[in-house]
């Protein structure tokens, strides 16, 4: 494990809570110059703990997820704005489908007011947030339980989801490329994120602006399969303007003056 000084463990829990973290901001968070931050963020990076990025720093990615604990400390109160977003796309007395995710989770438990819903779900922590809502009837699909997160997948999983013709589906991804794919890490996952999708009328991508610096090697779809993206910020102008092409709506759940968080920048 690398040895890092007091501030550079600072740096790497607020990467945790915050996700990007950019160099005026630490500076003056710390009372140091930015150069001194810059050079803890180097130092971070080539220790492999950080990824720098154009005016900053962030965890880092690659061809494997961070560990599911992690991902929940991450961006934490953007995807719980996005999970009510979300939830306010989904009316009562609908059925609807939700997949692996920190976020899809909070999508799920801002649905808990909700009356009539039918979830079918391959998340066992969906399952949880569920439990004891009698309005919601809940169908967990079967197939391989991953422990490390909570997941079930696996062609299973993929059967099992082919009895289904819902109205909606939440889906997240790990990262968004350029173009518009949607990235993921593990395949057999991707397989039932995609059967999730063709099993629905409409499909409603929830992701945090952390996913658009990301890259993960499996291809879920593009964003052109989906209907509604809500997000916590806008993407890129060619990432709109693919939206605009394909007739996705885009969603940003902005935070609201009174929910700002003392000290966040």
């Amino acid at each position: 494990m690398p040895v890092l000084t007091p501030r550079q463990a600072d740096i790497v829990a607020l990467a945790r809570d915050n996700g990007r973290l950019d160099v005026d901001g630490l500076a003056s968070r710390f009372g140091v110059t930015p150069q001194t931050i810059r050079k803890d963020l180097n130092e971070l990076c080539d220790q492999g703990v950080l990824q720098r990025y154009h005016g900053g720093a962030m965890l880092p990615s690659g061809v494997a997820n961070l560990a599911y604990e992690s991902r929940r400390q991450l961006a934490t109160d953007a995807k719980r704005r996005i999970g009510l977003k979300a939830a306010e796309l989904i009316p009562n007395d609908c059925s609807l489908l939700i997949n692996i995710g920190t976020t899809t989770e909070q999508v799920a438990t801002a649905l808990r007011s909700h009356k009539g819903l039918m979830v079918i779900t391959n998340n066992m922590n969906v399952v949880n947030i569920l439990q004891g809502y009698t309005q919601i009837e809940v169908i967990v699909a079967g197939g391989v339980l991953r422990h490390a997160d909570g997941g079930i997948v696996g062609e299973p999983a993929v059967d099992f989801l082919r009895q289904f013709k819902v109205d909606y589906a939440i889906i997240g991804a790990s990262a968004i490329d350029e173009d518009g794919s949607l990235l993921d890490y593990d395949y057999r996952e991707v397989e039932v994120s995609r059967k999730i999708v063709e099993s629905s009328r409409r499909a409603i991508l929830v992701a945090d602006s952390l996913k658009y610096g990301r890259s993960a090697p499996v291809r879920i779809g593009h964003i052109s399969d989906i209907d509604h993206f809500v997000t916590d910020a806008a993407p890129s102008e060619r990432l709109l303007s693919i939206c605009a092409e394909n007739q996705v709506a885009v969603d940003i759940a902005v935070e609201k003056p009174d929910e700002a968080v003392v000290g966040a920048r």
